[in-house]
């Protein structure tokens, strides 16, 4: 909303905004009805929703690659149809409300930023390098949450691993402990390449030692994107993006020439794969 907007268009938009979000908690709780609500939604619980919770977010960040503002919109309703979701369910249980939620991450936020909003003396703090970490571990410990004071003990062990290995690596990094040039990272990917290579060659391979040194090589993969500033989660998206656009190209050659894909010859393939790189060009 526009810090411009006159007042009464100010008051009609808020009230506007809270009948939307009024209608939104209204057609949950309907849904959770024990009575009249939905079958599929009354049955699920806080652990059977978190596969669709991951879904919805991957897609809002689909919909942003694309660009369309309008898919984008849709996309961030669905995932906040998710939270909705779980702030109703905790309700049910006497937990908290969706309310709550919101007033927790506005006291967060205003925690979090106090050289932005004032304190209840009214003195608005510096800023300071490392403030946000710092605030989350007073918070932490005020909860009693102390006893692990790892810079690492917050990393959520749920998160994509692709992200919680550049997370893991960034907060080593903030600690020192890090390589300051590039050349040592490029040397250990090559490292841990030949490492995988002894796995694979070795006359009785084992696939745990084969799967533990091609971990390495991708967390080393993850390295180098972090030192050239590359978001190794996006570069994967975007990588495997390319891959599918291409693939379905090669489809459609060989289905023009009347072939299958799984008939073709291998070499006929890369031809069609050429073909497609150039048409994506």
């Amino acid at each position: 909303m526009s810090r411009f907007m006159p007042q009464d268009k100010k008051d009609s938009a808020c009230t506007s905004n809270e009948s939307a979000l009024s209608e939104l908690l209204t057609i949950m709780r309907t849904l959770r009805d024990p009575k009249h609500g939905c079958n599929w939604d009354q049955q699920q619980t806080f652990a059977s929703i978190v596969p669709y919770t991951i879904e919805e977010a991957y897609e809002v960040a689909d919909a942003i690659d694309t660009g369309d503002m309008t898919e984008i919109r849709d996309e961030l309703g669905d995932l906040l149809f998710q939270v909705v979701f779980y702030a109703q369910m905790a309700e049910e249980q006497k937990a908290f409300a969706f309310e709550d939620v919101m007033r927790g991450i506005s006291a967060k936020l205003r925690r979090r930023h106090p050289h932005i909003f004032a304190d209840e003396s009214g003195k608005v703090a510096p800023a300071e390098k490392g403030q946000w970490e710092k605030i989350k571990t007073q918070e932490r410990e005020a909860a009693g949450k102390s006893a692990d004071n790892s810079i690492l003990a917050h990393v959520p062990k749920g998160m994509s691993p692709l992200i919680r290995a550049q997370k893991l690596q960034q907060l080593c990094a903030k600690s020192g402990f890090d390589w300051p040039e590039l050349q040592p990272v490029l040397d250990k990917l090559h490292e841990e390449i030949e490492e995988v290579m002894v796995e694979v060659d070795a006359p009785n391979p084992e696939q745990a030692a084969i799967e533990d040194e091609i971990g390495d090589v991708l967390f080393s993969v993850v390295n180098l994107a972090r030192h050239v500033n590359v978001d190794a989660q996006t570069a994967l998206r975007k990588a495997s993006n390319k891959f599918e656009q291409r693939f379905r190209q090669v489809e459609r050659i060989a289905q023009q020439k009347g072939q299958e894909v799984h008939e073709t010859s291998l070499d006929e393939l890369e031809t069609f794969w050429q073909q497609a790189k150039e048409l994506s060009k």
